[in-house]
């Protein structure tokens, strides 16, 4: 079963460890919420976008998504004062006839053409997937400025976006309520299963300046329209 396919694009943040609103940076030339909206854009099995972002910059992304020919979007609606109350408004906005929910970052406009398909079918099959990498880095676990415990880092893994959902589990998880900065979380919070793909280490999140740096060093590998 194919399935209607909503992506649901997340851009509501503050923006505050970037010292701007990093959705309307520029990397290579366009900005990132324009870069981002392609991504779902050029994507077959993507049927519509949802933009959630703050009240003031609904129209200036409508005007992106004219732009630069972002047809598929449907709807740009106001985000909430958390994640978790914005990913609720985009869920909302979307079309009745959705089956799979795709939850992303806005700042995560690298991400490939074969991640997006990956999740997408996974949680076709599944109700639930995301993709992830493994953790390289020695993780330490800090309480009080002191080392408790080290966790053996090949179990460990960073989740990224897409995440994709059945839209009935996730409006359950939605509905059970709380907040979390992975709406995996509330998901596996209902007791259901999660399944993973592969991620990318290129499909960075821009968070900071120097996350843009590095995505632009990126684009001179990558195609760059």
């Amino acid at each position: 079963m194919r399935g209607f396919v909503s992506a649901i694009i997340v851009a509501g943040g503050q923006s505050a460890r970037f010292g701007a609103d990093k959705q309307f940076a520029l990397l290579c030339g366009i900005p990132v919420i324009a870069r981002t909206m392609a991504a779902f854009q050029h994507n077959a099995r993507v049927n519509e976008i949802v933009v959630v972002t703050r009240e003031e910059h609904i129209e200036r992304v409508k005007t992106l998504a004219t732009e630069y020919k972002i047809e598929k979007l449907t709807a740009v609606v106001a985000g909430g004062n958390t994640r978790g109350e914005s990913v609720r408004n985009g869920v909302y906005a979307a079309s009745k006839k959705c089956d799979l929910a795709a939850i992303h970052d806005g700042a995560r406009p690298l991400v490939s053409d074969g991640i997006i398909t990956s999740a997408i079918e996974r949680a076709a099959k599944f109700h639930a997937a995301i993709p992830v990498v493994p953790v390289t880095s020695t993780i330490k676990r800090v309480e009080n400025s002191v080392i408790r415990e080290t966790p053996d880092r090949s179990e460990l893994y960073e989740a990224q976006t897409p995440q994709v959902f059945n839209m009935d589990l996730l409006k359950a998880a939605i509905e059970r309520g709380g907040d979390a900065t992975d709406d995996a979380s509330l998901v596996e919070a209902l007791g259901a299963a999660v399944h993973t793909v592969a991620g990318s280490r290129l499909n960075i999140k821009i968070t900071t300046p120097e996350d843009l740096t590095v995505a632009e060093a990126l684009f001179k590998v990558l195609p760059c329209e």
